[in-house]
């Protein structure tokens, strides 16, 4: 099957894995119901495929906000 990228790898499109990590911890913690137990596993589970530990994606959120926002704002409003 696919390749691991670990935490310096690219992914998919030439992106850095961590980066879709950090997005997705960003919007669960921007939404007020975030927190429940299937994001919570989800995220874990993101983690895990990566090799990543909480604190790579802390790290990373502080060091690339920008980035972060600017991944999130390309995506896209949420529409649910």
């Amino acid at each position: 099957m696919g390749e691991k990228t670990g935490k310096s790898g690219k992914g998919k499109g030439g992106k850095s894995p961590i980066l879709g990590a950090a997005v997705l911890k960003a919007l669960l913690l921007r939404n007020p119901k975030a927190g429940n137990d299937a994001e919570r596993e989800l995220y874990r589970g993101v983690l895990r495929d990566l090799s990543l530990t909480d604190a790579d994606v802390d790290n990373y959120l502080e060091e690339h906000a920008a980035e972060v926002e600017e991944a999130i704002r390309a995506h896209g409003p949420r529409t649910d």
